[in-house]
């Protein structure tokens, strides 16, 4: 079964083409990649899946659901963790992840126990209780993070998710996307452009660019289709962004 399929969509600013004639298929239980260049289309992509914005043609489906006529149970399935990510400041931790949670009708003794888990794990079980206007950008990202997750969602989508953190912090995040996908049937679309974390996590990627789908496949089919040591060389490939010295003659 498909946990996300899109039949040609299409979303224009203006004159400006934000993603155009997608047609993509994820699989539940799988964690995909969708990498492209900055402004190739991936966050606009993600924002039509949560039904954040409407197509201006095509459309989706997400957990069977269509994103326009039940776009209510499209974000009841969904996390999602955004590219630029906003927290209400004066909230503690704590107050944030409650806030979320009963935005999604979380039974309380539920709610209560998966806030201490989640602030425990990324180690914030000590700063539960401060403002979140006192935390670092890869604190908050830690409590954004765990608002995704806040309310068991079959797919979560995380775009760049590892902005902002430290080593450390990035490895926890791997580490969370590896244990779930593991243990759970959950579906992960990650948004990146670090390459290195696309090919540890994801079965199969998606490469996109000026809104255009260009290629989708598993990172060693992809390798092996370009000749690439890596995935880094495929993706310059596929997107052309390759470094000519005409580009920089100027030097």
């Amino acid at each position: 079964m498909e946990a996300v399929k899109t039949f040609n969509l299409t979303k224009f600013y203006g004159f400006r083409v934000g993603v155009e004639n997608l047609n993509l298929e994820v699989l539940s239980g799988e964690t995909f990649g969708f990498l492209g260049p900055n402004g190739s289309g991936k966050t606009t992509t993600v924002r039509l899946l949560n039904c954040i914005i409407r197509p201006t043609s095509g459309g989706a489906k997400v957990g069977g659901y269509d994103i326009l006529s039940e776009s209510e149970v499209v974000k009841r399935i969904t996390g999602l963790l955004p590219e630029v990510p906003g927290v209400y400041e004066r909230l503690t931790a704590r107050e944030f992840l409650e806030f979320m949670g009963s935005l999604y009708d979380v039974p309380s003794a539920v709610l209560k126990r998966r806030i201490a888990e989640l602030l425990d794990f990324f180690e914030l079980g000590d700063r539960a209780d401060e403002l979140l206007e006192g935390f670092s950008k890869g604190m908050k990202q830690k409590v954004l993070l765990a608002s995704a997750f806040i309310h068991d969602p079959e797919i979560v989508f995380l775009d760049e998710p590892t902005s902002g953190l430290d080593p450390i912090s990035s490895r926890m995040v791997k580490d969370l996307v590896k244990m779930l996908a593991s243990e759970t049937n959950k579906t992960f679309f990650i948004c990146t452009h670090i390459l290195p974390l696309a090919e540890e996590l994801c079965e199969r990627i998606a490469i996109i660019d000026r809104g255009r789908l260009k290629e989708v496949g598993s990172p060693d089919e992809l390798k092996e289709k370009y000749g690439a040591k890596n995935l880094e060389e495929v993706f310059l490939q596929v997107t052309g962004r390759n470094v000519s010295r005409d580009m920089i003659e100027w030097v």
